[in-house]
């Protein structure tokens, strides 16, 4: 991966960014969704996409007790799959591919979630955020989430100009130092849920505002269009 040249002035700025998100929020943190064992951990993640993660942890309370190993899944009957998690939304895409994805671990990796990112994302379901999901909390392999809350407070605080989540987690690799990269994904999340939310986000609370390009400019630094309102 090609280095990014950050002048002494922006090398401080994201210093300062995460010494402050270390102070508030810590470096340990955990993952927001429930889970004992590795596969259901990617299982509530594939679940988990455009939908809360609270609504994931209700689903997957009765869902992992139903289910109680990949088997079970493999075997699933898909319309009855998709009854015991249509709440999470998209429940027929999800189902077949809970489902599939279950068959191929069987199949093809003796039942263990595998660690590779390329092997991850050639599960069914599974894209380049839920492969990281499973590399930081399962693996501690250092990996950059970006969901909607890293996408936006990222671009807020003038990290990323991106708006694809690929891009964005390659700018993020590039400017944060890799020690960082999973505690950033729980710190940020955090942040976009309390203070830096989509809609009047606590600028006045936030103790990122001196480093902040929206909190400073009412504006964030995306180069597409977010829709983020002015600064209250």
């Amino acid at each position: 991966m090609s280095e990014v040249k950050l002048s002494k002035k922006e090398k401080e700025r994201i210093s300062g960014i995460i010494s402050e998100l270390n102070r508030v929020y810590g470096t340990e943190g955990r993952c927001f969704l429930n889970y004992e064992t590795p596969w259901q951990l990617l299982i509530a993640t594939i679940l988990s996409a455009q939908c809360t993660d609270d609504r994931v942890n209700q689903v997957t309370k009765d869902l992992f007790k139903k289910y109680k190993s990949l088997e079970d899944f493999a075997s699933a009957d898909q319309k009855e799959l998709e009854n015991d998690i249509r709440s999470t939304g998209f429940y027929k895409n999800k189902a077949k591919n809970i489902i599939a994805c279950a068959r191929r671990i069987l199949t093809d990796f003796n039942g263990e979630v595998p660690r590779d990112i390329d092997d991850l994302v050639s599960l069914a379901g599974v894209g380049r955020k839920t492969a990281n999901v499973i590399r930081g909390n399962i693996y501690k392999d250092p990996s950059i989430v970006v969901d909607t809350h890293v996408k936006r407070v990222s671009g807020r605080l003038g990290l990323t100009k991106e708006v694809d989540p690929v891009k964005i987690e390659f700018d993020l690799m590039k400017k944060l130092p890799k020690e960082q990269w999973i505690p950033y994904n729980i710190q940020i999340i955090t942040h976009g849920r309390s203070i830096c939310t989509a809609r009047n986000p606590k600028c006045g609370q936030c103790f990122l505002r001196e480093f902040c390009k929206y909190g400073k400019t009412g504006k964030n630094n995306l180069s597409g269009k977010e829709n983020i309102p002015k600064n209250p």
